[in-house]
C-alpha cells in the first residue's frame, strides 16, 4: 500500500518532541553488579574460610581418627601422651600389620567380655563421631555452598554464633581438666587445641559483627498457606527434634554434670552405666561399686574425660537442632529456610553416622543386657525426617 502525505505528516508529529519542551522520561535499566560485589554478597569472607578449615579441619580430623582407627597416633608426642591419659591406646593393635583391626570398625566384637571392654570402645567412637560432627557442621557451608544462602544476608550467622557457643564448651571443658593433664604430662595438644578454639572463636566473631554491621535486607516474598514472618520454619521438624533430641540431651546432661547417677524411670539405665564403664570413674553413693572399687576411681580419670567428652559434642550436635527448631524463624524473606536447611544437611549425616554405630555395637551391648532397638529407631526417625527436608 502506497503511503500518502497524511500518514507521513503524522509520523513526524509523533517523533517530534512534546510542544512544552520536555522530553518523555528514558527508562534506565538497573546497574549490574560486578562480580566482585556478587561475590561479597553470597560468599562468606575468605579470612573466615581459611580459618575454619584450618582449625576445624584439624579437628575433625582427630574425631574421625577416634572412629576410624581409635588410638592410633596421628599428632606426634602429644597426642600419644592424650591417648594414654584416656587409656585408648589398648584398643589398638596391629602386632599383625595390615592384618590386625588397628582400632577400627573391625575391632569390635558381637559379645562383651572383661577383656576386650566394648563398652569402652562404643564411648570413644561415639564421642569421635560427636566431635567429628560438630566441626563438620562449621566445614560443610564453606565446602559446599548451600542453595540461596547469602552470606551478607545474614542466612550463615546463626550457625557460626552457635559454633561460637560450641568452641568455648570444648574449650571449658579441656580447662576443667587441665590439673589431671597436667600431672600425666598429657596437656601439651589440649592446649593447642583450646588455642585453635579460641583463635577460630575470635575470627568467627569479627565477621559475624562486621557481617551484622553490612547486612543487606532481602526483598519479602509470599508467604506459603499458614506461614507468617514469626513462624516456625518447619513444625514436624520442630516435633521430631523435641521427642528425640528430649531424650538424648537428659542422657547427655546426667553422664556430663552427674556421671553414676541412675535415672530410675529409664529401662537399662544401671545396664547402660555398667557396661560404658561409669560405676568405674563415678560409682554411685552407697553402691557396691562405691564399696569395692571407690579407691580406685583416680585411676579412671581418663575413662570418665572421655565419657563426658562424649556428653558434651552430643549435647552441642542437639544445640542445633533445638535451634532449628526454636530459634530461627522463616522471616519476611523466607531466608528461615536457607538458615536452617546448612544446619540440618550436617546434622542428618550426624544422625546418620551415630545410627551406623549404634547398629554396629548392638550384639555387643545385647551381650551385655543392653538392647539398643529404641535408640536405633529413634536416632534413625530423626535423621530420615531431617534429611527429608533438607533435600526434598
Amino acid at each position: 500500500m502506497t503511503r500518502t502525505n497524511k500518514h507521513k505528516a503524522q509520523e513526524q508529529i509523533m517523533a517530534e518532541p512534546s510542544s512544552n519542551g520536555a522530553d518523555l522520561p528514558e527508562v534506565k535499566k538497573p546497574a549490574k553488579q560486578s562480580s566482585s560485589s556478587l561475590v561479597e554478597e553470597h560468599l562468606p569472607p575468605l579470612s573466615l574460610v581459611c580459618c575454619v578449615l584450618i582449625c576445624s579441619g584439624s579437628l575433625f580430623v582427630l574425631g574421625l581418627r577416634d572412629v576410624l582407627a581409635t588410638g592410633k597416633i596421628v599428632a606426634g608426642p602429644p597426642d600419644e601422651a592424650l591417648l594414654q591419659f584416656t587409656d585408648s591406646t589398648s584398643f589398638y593393635d596391629d602386632a599383625l600389620g595390615w592384618k590386625s583391626t588397628q582400632g577400627g570398625l573391625s575391632a569390635v566384637m558381637s559379645v562383651t567380655t572383661d577383656a576386650n571392654n566394648m563398652g569402652g570402645l562404643f564411648v570413644r567412637k561415639m564421642g569421635g563421631a560427636a566431635a567429628a560432627i560438630v566441626h563438620l557442621q562449621k566445614l560443610l557451608p564453606l565446602l559446599f555452598h548451600p542453595e540461596g544462602a547469602q552470606w551478607m544476608a545474614g542466612h550463615f550467622h546463626p550457625l557460626y554464633w552457635m559454633a561460637i557457643v560450641g568452641n568455648m564448651a570444648i574449650a571449658a571443658f579441656y580447662a576443667c581438666y587441665m590439673e589431671d593433664l597436667v600431672a600425666s604430662k598429657a596437656d601439651e595438644l589440649p592446649k593447642f587445641i583450646m588455642g585453635i578454639l579460641g583463635l577460630e572463636c575470635l575470627v568467627l566473631f569479627y565477621n559475624l559483627l562486621t557481617g551484622r554491621r553490612n547486612r543487606k535486607r532481602m526483598p519479602a516474598v509470599a508467604m506459603p498457606e499458614g506461614k507468617t514472618p514469626e513462624s516456625l520454619t518447619s513444625r514436624i521438624v520442630t516435633r521430631t527434634v523435641v521427642c528425640v533430641s528430649s531424650m538424648t540431651v537428659l542422657i547427655m546432661l546426667r553422664d556430663l554434670l552427674a556421671p553414676g547417677f541412675i535415672f530410675e524411670y529409664v529401662p537399662r539405665d544401671d545396664i547402660y552405666l555398667e557396661w560404658t564403664g561409669s560405676f568405674l570413674h563415678s560409682p554411685p553413693d552407697g553402691s557396691v561399686e562405691s564399696d569395692e572399687q571407690g579407691m580406685e576411681v583416680a585411676l579412671f580419670v581418663g575413662d570418665k574425660f572421655v565419657s563426658q567428652f562424649m556428653a558434651l559434642h552430643m549435647l552441642i550436635l542437639c544445640a542445633y537442632k533445638f535451634l532449628t527448631a526454636f530459634g530461627i524463624k522463616y522471616g519476611s524473606d523466607g531466608g528461615g529456610q536457607a538458615k536452617c536447611k546448612m544446619i540440618w544437611k550436617a546434622q542428618c549425616i550426624g544422625n546418620m553416622s551415630i545410627l551406623f554405630l549404634l547398629r554396629l555395637f548392638s550384639g555387643a551391648a545385647l551381650s551385655a543386657s543392653l538392647d539398643l532397638r529404641w535408640h536405633l529407631m529413634m536416632v534413625g526417625y530423626e535423621g530420615f525426617i531431617l534429611g527429608l527436608y533438607t533435600w526434598f
